[in-house]
């Protein structure tokens, strides 16, 4: 395995960027990228010039300066990467806000429908949120299971008919890496009628997405992960720009209005995708995501899902070699490589307590209830001497 490793370091072409990242002496291996991205240096560089430059010299000038176009410019910038025209894309607020305000707005646009669909397990807060979005508006909350291979196909056409309006999503799931076929789901449930909203989080920067030529009506993610935009970093929200004009979204603010700064006493939102934000955003936090965002564009989408692919299969040959010596563990992320997003999935007794271990030796993955271990793998920073280190690490505590 260490000569694999090295092999496929000495053949990735994204090899020289893990460099342009802060990398930390005392972290052996770090497997949390689709938890929370590392620092990129230019970033690091940039708030710096952004908080002595532009806030600390410019004061409120900035806002005239550039400040102020900076949700839609950066929400181009992101939907450039997943397939969506311009006009069509903001980043402003947390993801959770922005799946509130799509999941209202795709029912604004399906009137006399009465359903709401979600998926039993997806992330709470999209679970929590698709009940109280129905609570409110009177729909009923449908929710399907998805199958042993983890699709969601067949338990969709159950409850596809005229009733519902408005189906939310996962393209990834966050806890299996399986991958769903987003232009296929979308066909379907708009053959039923009804609206699809994506939640893009684990798949936005590494997977390849192509949110207009799909016909998506609506997709919200996460910044943090992937796109390295840092903690709390605001989300992008998309809708189509065939929607734009007529949906409605609960939290109108005054970043929302046709004219910003008319202070009108009535409000009349704007057409185009500033439709789609609420109040003043968060300016040092946009400024970072744009790096981020422009690391990933000029690596490039596609060559990130093809060092993705090689980055989980190293990982799933890994732990197959140690099912093959008894040790104790369930792979739960699908093995076709075109059925995973970035991150590989294992059941193993005791999770919380490995994962705290492996921590405490310098290899940092993640838990999820009851018994899950996930590696996740950034291919702009993970090389492939990393992941072989850390899955050595946890080899050696499973065997103890």
């Amino acid at each position: 395995m260490p000569s694999t490793a090295a092999a496929l370091d000495a053949a990735d072409p994204l090899a020289a960027w893990r460099q342009q990242f802060q990398l930390d002496a005392d972290v052996v291996a770090y497997l949390d990228g689709n938890s929370l991205g590392r620092l990129p240096l230019r970033t690091r560089e940039r708030l710096a010039t952004f908080v002595r430059e532009e806030w600390g010299a410019r004061l409120i000038r900035g806002w005239s300066e550039g400040w102020v176009e900076l949700p839609v410019v950066v929400g181009d910038e992101v939907g450039a990467l997943l397939g969506a025209a311009p006009g069509q894309t903001v980043v402003g607020d947390s993801t959770s806000i922005g799946i509130a305000k799509a999941l209202h707005a795709a029912a604004s646009l399906a009137p006399g429908r009465t359903r709401l669909v979600v998926d039993a397990g997806d992330f709470p807060t999209d679970r929590y949120l698709a009940e109280q979005v129905a609570r409110q508006r009177g729909l009923e909350l449908v929710v399907v299971h998805r199958d042993p291979e983890g699709d969601v196909a067949a338990s969709l056409a159950d409850v596809l008919d005229e009733r519902t309006a408005v189906v939310l999503l996962s393209h990834v799931d966050y806890r299996t890496g399986v991958l769903l076929d987003l232009p296929s789901l979308t066909a379907q449930v708009h053959a039923a009628g009804a609206l699809v909203v994506w939640d893009l989080c684990h798949s936005a920067g590494v997977v390849p997405t192509s949110l207009d030529a799909a016909e998506v009506d609506l997709a919200v993610g996460c910044t943090y992960k992937y796109l390295n935009g840092g903690p709390g970093a605001p989300a992008f929200l998309y809708a189509a720009a065939r929607h734009l004009p007529h949906l409605e979204q609960p939290l109108p603010g005054w970043w929302s209005a046709d004219d910003l700064f008319a202070m009108a006493e009535e409000y009349r939102p704007a057409t185009d995708a500033r439709r789609l934000l609420s109040g003043t955003p968060n300016v040092a936090g946009l400024v970072a995501v744009r790096e981020g965002v422009a690391m990933v564009a000029e690596a490039g989408v596609e060559a990130a899902r093809t060092k993705s692919e090689l980055l989980t299969a190293f990982t799933v040959d890994a732990l197959d070699a140690l099912g093959e010596r008894g040790i104790a563990l369930q792979l739960v992320t699908p093995r076709e490589p075109d059925r995973r997003g970035s991150h590989v999935t294992v059941r193993v007794p005791d999770a919380r307590a490995l994962t705290a271990r492996l921590t405490e030796r310098g290899v940092v993955p993640d838990f999820r209830e009851p018994d899950l271990l996930r590696l996740g793998l950034a291919p702009l920073t993970t090389s492939f001497a990393e992941l072989h280190a850390g899955l050595s690490v946890l080899a050696e505590e499973l065997a103890h």
